[in-house]
């Protein structure tokens, strides 16, 4: 291909118009779970003065490690239903059809339109999330080269979604009602849904019909690996290699994803967050700039679209501007709440936007060390990042020390909320970006589905042990304490972390050259 049509194709900051497209479609996606995610639990366990259900956190929890563990789940098979009856096109507007009913059910507030959303929400994720991944792969198929940097923006949707959904959900969620905040999670669902549909035509005819046959690597991942023949036994020590990342992970996405879980219930219950005075004022300034600049940011990447574009794909253009128009909308009359008020409280689920906003600051960071000639090997990455994740616990057990035995309320430090967050970011930079990564490094390419399939697994049962044990925050804190709760993740994940420094010489040459 001559270097005017490339650079042509290539048009909008380096890349294809329709990547954006799916960026947006990506981000509307993320924003309806994690902004349902956010308040999920804190909507259960509140009382019913404050618009909850006061369901037991036990009784919390658990409903939320099966939502978890079953979203890792799903897309298996919704990339089995793309490939055989659907395509990727299809699919991924099944998908995003079927979240926005879940979210719409949730909103209704019974019981049992909650588990028909739930359901909704699984199913949806199954038939969306592989497919919109596999179709952003086949934009680039004849540029493998820009692969890499494709699916790097991409996944900025999905950080860019989670912090908005987070942001703004929680918000209605706290000042209006739960009912407002999963309705939005739904809206913005319904809109993206729009916006895919009516801007299809720009994707190429990449997978408008199935391709007919089964590809479980579309289902979870799209890696480009060379085909190579290796020795049978060095295939079998890199496959142990694959299993001890694979077992070990598990207690980093059991510890990790405490964050909605037990960490949401301690920013409810325990933490400081009506602030006065300077902390007030500081709050404030944060609070604006969170809210207003990466918006800033993604508008402006919006108007690059529209300008590439809006001729082509007007109604999804429009659409796609009405979504950004409501937010901005949501965003000012969010500030002009906060800013006029003498004192500032933060919602409990304000706390998860930090895992977003730290992953935007620290992922060029960890990217270029990992570019460096200091780049550490797998195991002492894993062994970094599981101590890292040992770190945030210790700084929240460190923090709720004065917190007595029993206590079902408190006031601690909202830093140590902070400290947490900001070490399970860096541990999560660790892991789980390069762990997929191994994987496909690790395995022949025509086993890399079927690999991805038990990563996916491990994820899974991470997620599920993960709010099994959350729900044991009561008793726990009754018989022993709330330090107690969060030395038990503490010392779990540092140990694991120093056992893969230790096996570091063993995996390095069990992986036969493999970096």
């Amino acid at each position: 291909m001559s270097t005017v049509t490339t650079n042509k194709e290539f048009s909008l900051l380096n890349h294809k118009p329709a990547l954006f497209v799916l960026f947006f479609t990506e981000m509307w996606e993320r924003f309806s779970y994690y902004g349902m995610r956010a308040i999920f639990v804190l909507f259960l366990t509140a009382s019913f003065s404050d618009g909850g259900w006061e369901w037991t956190r036990e009784r919390a929890l658990g409903l939320l490690g099966i939502y978890t563990s079953s979203v890792y789940l799903t897309p298996l098979i919704g990339g089995i239903i793309a490939d055989k009856l659907l395509g990727y096109q299809k699919a991924v507007a099944l998908g995003a059809l079927a979240m926005t009913l879940g979210h719409a059910a949730m909103s209704l507030e019974t019981e049992t339109t909650l588990y028909i959303g739930i359901a909704l929400l699984i199913i949806g994720n199954g038939l969306f999330k592989p497919n919109v991944t596999s179709i952003v792969s086949g934009l680039y198929d004849k540029y493998p080269e820009r692969k890499d940097g494709a699916f790097t923006i991409f996944y900025m949707g999905v950080n860019a979604g989670g912090f908005l959904g987070v942001l703004l959900c929680g918000f209605l969620a706290n000042n209006l009602s739960y009912s407002w905040g999963f309705g939005l999670a739904g809206i913005f669902m319904f809109l993206g849904t729009l916006q895919f549909w009516f801007g299809r035509e720009i994707f190429e005819n990449i997978g408008t019909s199935p391709s007919k046959k089964v590809d479980l690597s579309d289902a979870v991942a799209n890696v480009e690996t060379p085909e190579e023949t290796v020795a049978n036994h060095i295939q079998r020590d890199r496959y142990i290699v694959v299993a001890i990342l694979a077992f070990f992970t598990v207690f980093f996405w059991w510890a990790f994803e405490q964050a909605s879980g037990s960490m949401n219930i301690f920013a409810k219950d325990y933490t400081q967050r009506a602030l006065t005075g300077n902390a007030a004022l500081t709050f404030k300034i944060v609070d604006v700039l969170v809210s207003t600049v990466p918006l800033i940011i993604i508008s402006w990447v919006l108007l690059k679209l529209f300008g590439q574009t809006f001729k082509k794909i007007t109604l999804s253009n429009t659409v796609l501007g009405i979504s950004f128009l409501s937010i901005w909308g949501i965003v000012i009359w969010k500030l002009s709440v906060i800013i006029p008020q003498q004192n500032a409280e933060i919602e409990a689920s304000w706390f998860l936007i930090l895992n977003s906003l730290f992953i935007i600051f620290l992922a060029p960071l960890f990217s270029k060390w990992w570019e460096s000639k200091f780049n550490p090997s797998a195991a002492v990455k894993f062994g970094i990042g599981m101590i890292l994740l040992g770190v945030g616990f210790g700084a929240l057990a460190y923090g709720s020390s004065s917190i007595p035995q029993g206590a079902k309320t408190a006031s601690v430090s909202l830093v140590w909320l902070f400290l947490a967050y900001l070490f399970h970011t860096m541990g999560e930079l660790c892991v789980s970006p390069v762990g997929l990564s191994y994987v496909s490094k690790l395995v022949p390419a025509k086993k890399i589905g079927m690999m991805f399939g038990i990563w996916y697994l491990v994820n899974a049962l991470g997620n599920y042990l993960a709010a099994k044990t959350g729900s044991y925050i009561d008793p726990i804190v009754e018989q022993y304490s709330m330090s107690f709760f969060f030395l038990i993740f503490t010392i779990i994940p540092a140990a694991v972390g120093l056992i893969f420094l230790v096996l570091n010489p063993i995996i390095k040459k069990l992986m036969h050259g493999i970096r």
